[in-house]
């Protein structure tokens, strides 16, 4: 798999087993150096084959459970790298992500997936969604800084023609395909004005607004429109989602490959990220040593489990093993991992995001005063 999205992450933060196995490895993609790629993967598996028998499983056991790593080892697999390569394991799943990540060698074993690595992917500092406007198509993507996929769309009219029902011959505006160049379907006013025809793609619009409500609901992505130029204000005039950004991506988007339209994308989404970073550090600065703000492990890990944390700072560079119970609220930090352990900023992450708040995740020397962790409260 070359691509990552929430719908992966979900999947593997409500994995839960006794032995879940997370493999993180750096891959060289061109020259000599791409022959330690094997290498290393096989270290990291025998450091998975420690965890194993020490938490009591046979040789035997640990080797069958590893066996679908070992038959990734073929001379095609090794040829289609790229930065990173995350593998999941567990007695009843198996996944792996070609990355375009070089994240640190890790293995972990524990009775749910460490995802903390794979955080810089979907979080607060990346996803956006954009919409690809034509009078001959309707298309939705969302993306990250890394990949952009095509979303489905549902209750959403796949064209002008669909939206207005221009299937009587005696309707005065008639449609017809434009030139080969983006293939647009260009009305005509036969009788009738420029107010007229704006009006159509105004109830046009309006309609793909209103199927967009629901995959819509409850987000926060900034959306990223993609037209030709006349399109595009006419479309923000339907609009009701309030995260649309002002700046959009102009000229007929039928003729982007997928590759194009995401760096486009992602010129117009990374300063709306960075500006939103900076304000949320700003924010923090504001509250800190205040009761909104905490900096500690122990604080922020029980806050994160109780639904506090609005917004996280993580380090993806720095790992904090130790246990956590929930029971107690009471926290053993540990120097080295020892059996039973789990990272615990991995924790502190995965409780964030799933009770809808946001996480930045970073190297240690860009978390907030410089700490193991910080985190914005709710209350």
């Amino acid at each position: 798999m070359n691509s990552f999205t929430i719908d992966e992450l979900t999947t593997l933060s409500t994995a839960s087993n006794s032995t879940c196995i997370s493999i993180y490895a750096p891959m060289e993609r061109l020259g000599i150096e791409t022959q330690q790629n094997p290498i290393r993967l096989k270290n990291l598996v025998r450091q998975a084959v420690e965890k194993l028998l020490a938490l009591g499983l046979s040789e035997q056991d640990a080797k069958e459970l590893l066996q679908p790593i070992h038959e990734l080892d073929t001379y095609d697999f090794w040829q289609h790298q790229s930065d990173g390569l995350a593998i999941f394991l567990s007695p009843n799943q198996f996944r792996y992500y070609c990355l375009p990540i070089a994240f640190h060698e890790l293995t972990v074993v524990g009775d749910r997936f460490h995802i903390k690595p794979l955080l810089q992917l979907i979080s607060g500092d990346g996803t956006f969604s954009v919409l690809a406007l034509s009078q001959n198509q309707v298309r939705l993507f969302q993306g990250t800084r890394y990949h952009l996929k095509e979303v489905e769309l549902t209750d959403v009219p796949t064209n002008i023609a669909a939206a207005l029902q221009y299937d009587d011959p005696q309707k005065s505006l008639q449609t017809h395909t434009g030139s080969s160049k983006g293939n647009s379907a260009i009305f005509h006013g036969q009788g009738a004005g420029n107010e007229d025809q704006k009006n159509d793609l105004l109830s046009y619009f309006r309609q793909v607004n209103n199927g967009l409500e629901s995959f819509f609901k409850n987000q926060q992505a900034p959306l990223i429109l993609a037209g030709v130029d006349y399109l595009l204000p006419i479309y923000q005039e339907a609009n009701t989602y309030s995260h649309l950004l002002p700046n959009g991506i102009t000229g007929n988007p039928e003729t982007l490959t997928l590759e194009e339209l995401h760096t486009q994308a992602w010129q117009i989404a990374q300063p709306y990220f960075d500006l939103a970073k900076v304000s949320t550090i700003s924010h923090y600065e504001e509250l800190q040593g205040s009761d909104k703000t905490a900096n500690t492990i122990e604080k922020v890990v029980t806050a994160a489990y109780c639904q506090r944390v609005e917004t996280l700072f993580v380090p993806i560079d720095k790992t904090v093993w130790g246990v956590f119970n929930p029971e107690g609220n009471s926290i053993q930090i540990h120097a080295e991992q020892e059996t039973g352990d789990e990272d615990l900023l991995d924790l502190a992450a995965l409780h964030t995001l799933t009770n809808g708040g946001t996480v930045y995740a970073v190297e240690q020397r860009d978390v907030p005063e410089h700490k193991a962790i910080a985190a914005i409260l709710r209350y």
